[in-house]
């Protein structure tokens, strides 16, 4: 599909108009658009802060009842929300009449906890239909809709009562960038699934942390804490939404420093050694790649109780983020027992890769990490990275033993005068994709290298 095309089917500063009915259930793809729908939630959250806690607990594996299913589902009509509780079966009637279910046309404790939650965390009780949202943002449905998918919210019904005011004035903040000119539509959509799909991982995340607490605090069953997270966490969304506020404004700081002045003396100091014919010299950004992979993770990870395996997982991320933050690097993603990460310049990548080989050494739990760093050019997409760089790096980690670093002869050129660092040649291996390469094994030279507080 070309621009235009993409222009034509999105168009989010043009008003609503009419459509025919059959555009309720059908509606054409778009490149910046997955055909696939993901329930992160079932309405439109304010600027992505502001998430459902009943969906990301059901996402979670919570037994906690649905807290939108009065607004009713996509695949279910809508009075269905509304009936009576069907009348247990024969078989099960006395465990029914044992159970502590509440007279009939009241609700439980849990559910009004639940109803309540939801409100505070919508601003209000769900009144709007998708069409009246749309409308109200001055949008087409078929518009509105790819705003919603972008965020990772499931299509709904017309009849679906599933919105508050509060979804439409988030909808109506993004448009309204693009009416003003400040975003192409493609940014916005860009922008706003950006925006989803972090957060749906930052709720899911956090309430399985916050599952996990209460099973070791309480010592109670995971499926009992999480119908008792639901109460605890009123006196917990304050402070969670001024950190996730205070961390994003620190984050797009930490990213304003790193562009023009910073991005051009990366690519300046790339330069030296470099013919300006590699695989890479059309991409943008200078950085040094690096890759840990946990060794023995999967023979590992069989022997080992949900329990023992999660505490691996845990304590291989969190001091990965802690080695590669003190280090001036960013953690771009863990995949499993892989960790990517990139830094500035060679020798801070250097420095944390060093470190990080170190401290798996060093650990008495987790095993022994490969790691290998590459420092080149990248081009920085939807969160992650992507180059010849990339692959190199990759591919050198798979060729280090055990406990070691490895760089390529450009990075090590680019180390050679650094008395921090020694560099060991190794033979020359065939690697698929590249050809003939000559490994460097890094060591420590001197100074301290990079000390964790």
């Amino acid at each position: 599909m070309n621009a235009e095309n993409v222009h034509q089917d999105i168009d989010l500063a043009a008003p609503d108009m009419p459509r025919e009915p059959e555009d309720v259930v059908s509606e054409p793809a778009a490149d910046f658009h997955d055909e696939s729908e993901v329930p992160a939630a079932d309405a439109l959250s304010d600027a992505g802060s502001e998430v459902p806690a009943a969906d990301a607990l059901s996402d979670a594996g919570s037994d906690v009842p649905d807290a939108g299913s009065t607004a009713g589902d996509s695949d279910a009509e809508p009075a269905a929300a509304h009936a009576e509780p069907a009348a247990p079966p024969a078989e099960s009637a006395a465990a029914h009449a044992e159970s502590a279910a509440p007279p009939t046309g009241t609700m439980s404790a849990e559910r009004l906890a639940t109803k309540a939650l939801e409100a505070r965390l919508l601003g209000g009780e769900r009144k709007l239909r998708r069409r009246e949202v749309a409308a109200g943002a001055g949008l087409s449905l078929l518009s509105a809709r790819k705003l919603w998918r972008a965020l990772g919210f499931p299509n709904l019904g017309d009849e679906d009562v599933a919105f508050t005011e509060r979804d439409q004035s988030a909808l109506s903040s993004i448009v309204d960038l693009v009416r003003d000119g400040k975003l192409t539509e493609e940014a916005a959509i860009s922008v706003t699934r950006a925006i989803g799909q972090m957060t749906d991982r930052m709720v899911v995340w956090q309430v399985e942390a916050l599952v996990e607490d209460m099973v070791q605090k309480q010592g109670v069953p995971d499926a009992v804490a999480r119908k008792r997270l639901v109460s605890e966490l009123p006196n917990l969304i304050d402070a969670l939404e001024d950190m996730l506020v205070y961390s994003w404004r620190r984050q797009l700081n930490a990213a304003v420093q790193r562009l023009a002045v910073r991005a051009e003396a990366g690519l300046q100091s790339s330069e030296e050694g470099r013919e300006g014919d590699e695989d890479d010299a059309p991409l943008p950004l200078a950085r040094a790649v690096g890759f840990a992979d946990l060794v023995s993770y999967t023979s590992l990870s069989r022997r080992m109780n949900e329990k023992t395996l999660a505490q691996l997982v845990q304590r291989f991320e969190n001091k990965c983020a802690e080695i590669i933050s003190v280090g001036g690097g960013r953690l771009v993603k863990t995949v499993g027992d892989e960790v990517l990460y990139i830094a500035e310049t060679p020798a801070a990548g250097a420095e944390i890769s060093l470190a990080l080989s170190r401290a798996f050494t060093e650990d008495e739990i987790l095993p022994q990490a490969r790691v290998a760093m590459v420092w080149g050019r990248i081009l920085s997409r939807l969160g992650d990275i992507y180059g010849p760089t990339v692959n190199l790096a990759a591919r050198l980690t798979a060729l280090a033993d055990p406990g070691t670093v490895l760089v390529d002869s450009m990075t090590a050129a680019a180390l050679e005068r650094d008395e921090r660092f020694v560099l060991v040649p190794r033979p020359a291996e065939d690697v698929r994709g590249f050809g003939e390469i000559h490994p460097v094994q890094l060591q420590h030279g001197s100074g301290r290298g990079l000390v964790l507080d």
